[in-house]
């Protein structure tokens, strides 16, 4: 006798998982648990890194995103409002950043700023470090936040801007206390996104040569493993990051679930 549709859907999944479970119990007796021991987590080496890690690693990788983010979302909706302007010139310039900053590698932006401003105009960006991987991660933050921010305004229900003009509102006035509010809204999510991925854009920094003071958390674990010969303070920078995204990836769901019932 055939099996119904939903006895074979359960027969599938009880393969699937015993498959899984195989697969678990044959890494775990196959894993060296001692030389994973001493390698990622060594008991000697795990205090050193401590309170650097958080203090200074951790701290400056914070500043890092959020300088970079802030400079992004600033440029990112000035750019987007650019793109959706009725005036040609606005449109080519923000076309043109755009595609430039999405198109070119983070890392080549940061040698660009750190090497090849001082080089070929002789400027070098205020505020040290912290300047240099705000103006160049977010510059390459704006590119896609820009495309986000465009996507969210047109998103807007044009009758928004229509109820708001027979108001008597202006059109810019409309633009900041109607639109953009909305759009917002709309794209928080994929914004949030890409402050997870600056975060990890800001690894990139290492290629400034950081001084002690201002390492992030993929240095501060370079330097570790070059100093211990060990990954534990790679695995330490590691948990670091998680400490940051994991959050960050939850609020992004509940705010996706959040979107998905109010529609």
């Amino acid at each position: 006798m055939p099996m119904s549709p939903r006895k074979r859907a359960r027969v599938s999944r009880g393969i699937q998982y015993a498959l899984l479970a195989g697969i678990a119990i044959t890494l775990a007796f196959l894993a060296d648990w001692g030389l994973l021991k001493t390698q990622f987590l060594n008991p000697e080496v795990l205090p050193k890194l401590f309170p650097e890690l958080i203090t200074i690693a951790l701290k400056n990788t914070i500043l890092y995103t959020t300088g970079a983010f802030t400079f992004g979302l600033v440029l990112g909706l000035i750019l987007a409002l650019m793109r959706l302007s009725p005036v040609g010139p606005y449109r080519w310039i923000a076309t043109a950043v755009i595609e430039f900053f999405r198109g070119v590698p983070a890392l080549i932006v940061f040698i660009a700023f750190q090497f090849g401003l001082p080089i070929a105009f002789g400027v070098l960006l205020p505020g040290g470090t912290l300047g240099t991987v705000t103006i160049a991660l977010g510059l390459v933050g704006a590119a896609y936040m820009a495309e986000t921010l465009r996507a969210g305004i047109q998103a807007v229900p044009k009758g928004q801007m229509e109820a708001a003009r027979s108001l008597g509102m202006s059109q810019g006035r409309a633009m900041i206390s109607i639109v953009i509010p909305q759009a917002f809204r709309i794209v928080l999510p994929p914004l949030t996104n890409e402050l997870i991925l600056l975060t990890k854009d800001s690894s990139l920094v290492y290629i400034l040569g950081l001084s002690g003071a201002t390492l992030e958390l993929t240095a501060f674990g370079r330097e570790g493993l070059n100093q211990y010969v060990n990954l534990t303070p790679l695995f330490a920078a590691a948990l670091a990051y998680l400490m940051i995204t994991i959050p960050l990836s939850i609020v992004v769901r509940r705010m996706e679930a959040h979107a998905e019932r109010a529609r």
